[in-house]
């Protein structure tokens, strides 16, 4: 994750909760004391966020000591401390929803992600993820997919070529969208040109993308229609899949699958902060 943009968007999130002050810890506590406390998986899953304690933490008071016992992408068992905090304790408790919110959705992304890697159990094909994100939380999000062991996709519409079935239309033909698009691209980006059809398939190899989706195809399609597909152009499955079939493409022969619901529809891990008693 770029740090740089990581502290703004804690800077704006904590600003968002806080605001003027928190006076259910204010008035409880004065600057000189010092508190411990921890963060505790209270399920089964990935870690993801290490970076979201230090720095968060940093941000309301440079003082403060965190130790993280767990690494991105490391499994957690139920009672597992994940990171103990030590410091004024408004700061402590200040920060804490806001950073339980962010590690429990991160952690709940890296978890369903792994599951979803380890159903399929093919490290032939990446599992990836898609734009379907919280808005301004994408860098977490995607950054999250890597720690269950997926990848990314195009992190925006900015960094990648993705001609689609209403681009298709609009342009006239597989062909001439991707013609027109490559008449004006740089050479540092790729095209990717998503086919829900045989007829598109044949028609899309012809135009020479650099990725070729199988969008809503059956595996047992795909398995016929790979050995179409030049070795020089990549494959990516997309649509229709879910962590219940995805056992089905384990042999479908593509380099990619692209799932949506691993950032739309993840359910965040169950985390808790507890301060020590004296």
């Amino acid at each position: 994750m770029n740090k740089w943009s990581l502290r703004k968007k804690l800077e704006d999130f904590l600003e968002e909760d806080i605001g003027s002050g928190d006076p259910s810890t204010a008035f409880l506590f004065d600057n000189g004391q010092i508190k411990r406390g921890a963060f505790i998986a209270k399920e089964g899953g990935i870690f993801a966020g290490s970076d979201i304690l230090l720095e968060a933490y940093h941000l309301l008071d440079s003082e403060i000591k965190v130790e993280c016992w767990k690494e991105d992408g490391e499994p957690l068992d139920r009672g597992d401390t994940i990171a103990t905090i030590t410091g004024n304790p408004i700061a402590l408790l200040s920060g804490e929803r806001v950073i339980l919110n962010l590690i429990q959705r991160m952690c709940g992304i890296a978890t369903i992600t792994n599951k979803v890697v380890h159903e399929l159990n093919n490290p032939a094909i990446q599992v990836c993820d898609t734009r379907k994100t919280t808005p301004g939380l994408r860098m977490l999000e995607k950054y999250a997919v890597t720690c269950g062991g997926g990848v990314n996709h195009r992190f925006g519409l900015y960094d990648g070529v993705m001609i689609k079935d209403n681009h298709i239309v609009a342009a006239g033909s597989i062909k001439k969208a991707i013609k027109q698009v490559r008449e004006k691209l740089g050479h540092m980006m790729k095209i990717e040109v998503e086919v829900e059809t045989e007829r598109q398939l044949e028609e899309a190899i012809l135009a020479k993308p650099d990725i070729i989706m199988l969008d809503n195809m059956e595996p047992a399609l795909i398995k016929t229609l790979i050995g179409k597909i030049p070795k020089s152009i990549l494959t990516e499955a997309s649509g229709n899949i879910t962590i219940d079939n995805i056992r089905s493409y384990y042999d479908t022969g593509v380099d990619y699958i692209s799932l949506g619901f691993i950032t739309q529809s993840a359910k965040a891990l169950d985390i808790s902060f507890q301060m020590e008693e004296e």
